[in-house]
């Protein structure tokens, strides 16, 4: 499991560890990583150019003291200032001692456009808002070099992944003690190129504010049948979806749930035809979800409409006695009231545009703060709240408890059909038994990768969905 924690959590901890170290021994073993890391996007560390873009603290402080150990291995080694007169003293004395030399920023263009590898210190993981005018000339010219960020890229937000204004873009984060969720929530993770954590000895809680499942944590969750188990005992999923005029999302939804480890998928609704057509395994029905027989969770929504029949069909599963999940057209028909209601456990599947209206924003305000986004929805709604975008973000009920991070969804799975796709399978593991959180989690998890084997290309719901039983049996055995 990837744990990533807020900012306050990681001063605490860097404070207390701080007390039982020798005055700046911390911030050597943040050097020491951050110049391994360094030389090793180098390759070839003798004759290399390399830039510190150094702002004031202990941020610029790191940067400094890595690039000292740099110009002891024979790196060129310029310090660009943009706080001369706050500059960490002991890291700029290091590094001038090592070899190193150190201009101010107005002076600074030339030695990064020439650099080979450009070190981001210039704001710590306690700054807010974006880039100060002053750094973005040097930023910019350091376009053509690697860049690497220490602890975060200056002008995101460390703590929710928010980019207000221009920030720098790396290609790699060396991060201290603890991944920060800016680093794993977009649009501030897409900023941050590859991320590598330098363990420095901290002490943390257990439990962490954001979380992302690896494939030995999904690998656990997944559901296996026992030698005794038949269908029934395996889950039931029901589905009600699509309608005359979409029954193309009740087939993806079905699909989606037969690959997702329940033992049997039954359908309600209008497009039982077209389903049984392309699924003959599924149990159908034209009626409505409270006549379909007994299931051990609900997927309602793709494709659903807005008639009465859709009204009754949704009212039907609501008011039952086990886990729903609820996506697309459902999301706009039901209320508040008929959730609280509600004993068993209740998944909300919306993308932004959707938690925009159930949350009464805009889109781009979910979009460029989505970890206080998907809270919110948990919170407001008393649900488990699944949260589609680049990131997934699957929010608990519970405040307490860590909001889980998907790190394997891809921008080609931006394709019609794909969610439909996704609350199947969610809502299958749902009927085989996993709690809301780790089937929302899990779920997404398996199709993001199922999209990523499909490679850099576009692709369909259908070729994903199609994809997952492969995937499945990759984590299973790996």
């Amino acid at each position: 499991m990837r744990t990533g924690f807020s900012v306050e959590t990681v001063r605490a901890a860097e404070r207390a560890l701080m007390a039982e170290l020798p005055e700046g021994a911390l911030m050597q073993r943040a050097a020491a990583g951050l110049a391994a890391a360094c030389a090793g996007l180098l390759g070839r560390v003798y004759g290399a150019r390399v830039a510190l873009l150094t702002g004031s603290g202990d941020n610029g402080g790191d940067a400094l003291y890595a690039g000292a150990r740099l110009a002891r291995r024979g790196a060129g080694v310029t310090a660009v200032l943009l706080a001369p007169e706050r500059t960490h003293p002991g890291g700029l004395a290091a590094l001038r001692a090592a070899g190193g030399r150190a201009v101010p920023a107005a002076e600074g263009v030339r030695a990064v456009g020439r650099a080979d590898l450009v070190v981001d210190g210039i704001v710590g993981i306690g700054g807010k808002g974006g880039l100060r005018p002053e750094a973005l000339p040097l930023v910019r010219a350091a376009e053509g070099a690697l860049v690497v960020a220490v602890d975060l890229p200056s002008g995101v937000d460390a703590d929710t992944g928010e980019v207000r204004g221009d920030a720098v873009r790396a290609d790699a984060t060396v991060t201290f003690g603890a991944y920060k969720p800016g680093l794993l929530i977009d649009p501030a993770r897409s900023y941050a190129g590859a991320p590598h954590l330098v363990d420095i000895g901290l002490r943390l809680p257990p439990v962490p504010d954001v979380e992302a499942l690896q494939h030995a944590d999904v690998a656990r969750l997944l559901p296996r049948p026992a030698a005794e188990s038949d269908k029934y005992r395996r889950g039931v999923v029901g589905v009600v979806a699509g309608s005359a005029r979409y029954p193309g999302a009740a087939v993806m939804a079905v699909a989606g749930a037969l690959a997702g480890g329940a033992g049997a998928v039954r359908y309600a609704g209008p497009a039982a035809d077209a389903v049984i057509a392309r699924f003959p395994e599924t149990l159908v029905t034209a009626g409505r979800p409270a006549g379909a027989g007994r299931v051990q969770a609900w997927v309602v929504g793709p494709g659903l409409g807005d008639d009465p029949a859709a009204h009754r069909a949704l009212e039907d599963v609501l008011a039952s006695d086990v886990p729903v999940l609820a996506d697309a057209d459902a999301l706009r028909l039901l209320s508040p009231e008929a959730l609280c209601e509600r004993r068993a456990e209740t998944l909300l599947t919306p993308h932004a545009g959707e938690a925009a209206v159930l949350l009464g924003l805009s889109r781009e305000d979910v979009e460029s703060a989505r970890l206080s986004a998907a809270r919110a929805l948990a919170s407001r709604y008393g649900v488990t709240a699944l949260l589609k975008g680049s990131t997934t973000l699957v929010a608990p009920a519970s405040p307490a408890s860590p909001v889980r991070v998907n790190p394997t969804g891809t921008g080609w799975l931006a394709t019609a059909g794909s969610g439909d796709v996704l609350s199947g399978l969610a809502g299958s593991l749902l009927a085989a038994g996993l709690p809301a959180l780790d089937a929302a989690s899990v779920a997404a998890y398996l199709h993001g990768l199922a999209a990523r084997r499909l490679g850099a290309a576009p692709l369909t719901a259908m070729g994903v969905a199609e994809e997952l039983r492969g995937v499945w049996r990759d984590v299973s055995i790996g």
